[in-house]
C-alpha cells in the first residue's frame, strides 16, 4: 500500500470513527437502546474496514498472517449478519411482513457460520468466497428495504442508498485484503467513499427512527399546521383522510394484508365532570402515545375527531395477526392513566374504550367504508370482555377478536357490517 493509499484509508476510517464518536456522544446523552444499537453498528463497522483494509500492518499492529487472514475471512459475513440482525429490529419486520423477517433472521444465523466454512476452503479462495458471501447477504439487505420502502416505510428509502454503497465497500474492502496489485489509488478512493457513505447514510436513518422513537415515549410533537390535533400532535381530519389515501394507494399495489383499527372513547364527559378538561387533554395524549407505541412508528395513528382514534397498520404478517394487533392495542389503552384533578390531587382512570378491527385484504377499499366500518366496530366492542371487535370473516357477524375464525377465508365485505347495534 503506497503512502497515498495508506492517507485514503485513514481518512475514511476517521471519518467513520467521527460518526461513532457522535453516537457515543448522544448515547451519553440520551441513554437507551436505540442508540446503543446504533453505537455498537458503527463500531462493528469501524472493526470491519480497519481489519479489511490492511492498515494495522503499516502502523506497527503486526500480527501472525494466519490469525490475519481468519479475521479478514470472517469480519465480512458476521459484519452483514450483525446488520440483518439489527436491521430486522429497525424495521419492525416481524410485525410487517414474512418474507422480510424470515431473510433477514436468515441470513443473521447463516453467514456466521459461512463465514467459518470459507476458512476450510483453499487460503488462495478464501477471501473470495467471505467477499461473495458478504454481498449476498448486503444484496439482500438492499432488496429487503427497498421492499419496506413500497410497503410505506419512507426511512427505509434512505436505508436503501446506504445498502446500495455497502456494495461497493464490501468489493473494495476484500480487494484491498488480497492485495491486488492492479489498483489505482483512484480505486481505493472511490471504495473509501462508499464506505463512508453507507456508513452516514444507515447512521442518519438510525438516529432518525431513535428521534421519532423517543418524541413518541414523549408524548409530545409540535405543529401548528390546521392537520394536526392541538391537543395530541397528530394527524386529524382532512390531514389523516390524507394519510390513508396515500397508504390505500400503496396497498394497492403491493396487495398485502392491513388493518384499520379504531379507538373510541365513550367516558369522557364523566372524566370531564369529575376532573376537568385539562385532565382530559391528558387523557387523550396518554391513549395517543400508547397506541403509536403498540401498532409502530412506521404506521399512521391519527385522531379523526373528539372521542376516535384511528390507526392503519399498512401490512401485517397474516389474518391471524389481527387477533394479536388488536388485544395488544386494547390492553394497552385499558390501563390506568394517572391524571391531575383540577384541586391538584393524582387520581388513576381506567377509560371505557372499545377498539375496532377491520381486515385489510388485497382488494381496493374505499377509505370512507373502512372509517365507517371500523368505527361500528369499535362500538361494538364495549359489548365484549377483552373490548376489542372485529367481523368474523367465516359468519360476518361481529364477534370478539379472539373469537374470530381467521382461517383460509381472507376477504371481507363492507356491506355485511351491521349498522344498528
Amino acid at each position: 500500500m503506497t503512502a497515498l493509499e495508506l492517507m485514503i484509508w485513514s481518512m475514511a476510517l476517521g471519518a467513520i470513527a467521527s460518526v461513532a464518536l457522535a453516537r457515543i456522544a448522544d448515547l451519553i446523552a440520551r441513554p437507551g437502546r436505540g442508540q446503543l444499537l446504533g453505537v455498537a453498528y458503527h463500531l462493528v463497522v469501524l472493526l470491519g474496514a480497519l481489519v479489511l483494509s490492511n492498515i494495522t500492518s503499516h502502523v506497527g499492529l503486526t500480527a501472525d498472517g494466519r490469525v490475519t487472514q481468519a479475521l479478514q475471512v470472517l469480519v465480512g459475513p458476521v459484519c452483514v449478519a450483525l446488520s440483518n440482525f439489527w436491521i430486522r429490529s429497525w424495521l419492525k419486520a416481524s410485525q410487517r411482513d414474512r418474507v422480510m423477517s424470515a431473510v433477514l433472521r436468515g441470513s443473521a444465523l447463516v453467514l456466521p457460520v459461512g463465514g467459518v466454512a470459507c476458512l476450510a476452503l483453499p487460503v488462495h479462495n478464501q477471501l473470495a468466497a467471505a467477499a461473495a458471501l458478504s454481498l449476498v447477504g448486503a444484496a439482500a439487505t438492499l432488496w429487503l428495504t427497498v421492499r419496506a420502502w413500497m410497503l410505506g416505510d419512507r426511512l427505509a428509502s434512505v436505508m436503501a442508498v446506504g445498502c446500495f454503497f455497502v456494495l461497493p465497500a464490501i468489493a473494495g474492502l476484500y480487494t484491498v485484503a488480497a492485495k491486488v496489485d492492479a489498483m489505482s489509488p483512484w480505486l481505493h478512493a472511490l471504495f473509501a467513499l462508499s464506505a463512508v457513505l453507507a456508513n452516514g447514510f444507515i447512521g442518519f436513518v438510525l438516529w432518525q427512527r431513535n428521534r421519532q422513537e423517543r418524541q413518541t415515549r414523549r408524548e409530545a410533537g409540535s405543529s401548528a399546521s390546521s392537520q394536526f390535533d392541538p391537543v395530541t400532535k397528530l394527524h386529524s381530519g382532512i390531514g389523516l383522510v390524507q394519510k390513508l389515501l396515500k397508504a390505500q394507494r400503496r396497498r394497492r399495489r403491493t396487495r398485502r394484508d392491513g388493518a384499520v383499527i379504531a379507538i373510541m372513547v365513550f367516558d369522557v364527559d364523566r372524566i370531564a365532570a369529575q376532573l376537568g378538561p385539562a385532565a382530559v387533554n391528558d387523557m387523550y395524549i396518554a391513549i395517543a402515545s400508547r397506541i403509536q407505541r403498540q401498532v409502530g412508528v412506521v404506521n399512521t395513528v391519527g385522531r379523526y375527531y373528539d372521542r376516535c382514534f384511528i390507526s392503519l397498520v399498512e401490512t401485517i404478517p397474516s389474518p391471524s395477526w389481527l387477533r394479536t394487533l388488536g388485544l395488544r392495542v386494547a390492553s394497552s389503552v385499558r390501563k390506568p392513566i394517572e391524571l391531575t384533578g383540577a384541586g391538584g390531587e393524582r387520581v388513576q382512570v381506567r377509560a371505557d374504550i372499545g377498539v375496532g378491527v377491520v381486515h385489510l385484504s388485497g382488494g381496493p377499499e374505499p377509505v370512507e367504508d373502512l372509517l365507517h366500518d371500523a368505527q361500528r366496530m369499535a362500538e361494538a366492542a364495549r359489548k365484549v370482555l377483552s373490548r376489542a371487535a372485529m367481523l368474523d370473516p367465516a359468519t360476518g357477524e361481529v364477534v370478539a377478536v379472539e373469537q374470530a375464525n381467521l382461517g383460509p377465508r381472507r376477504h371481507r365485505q363492507a356491506h355485511m357490517v351491521p349498522h344498528v347495534l
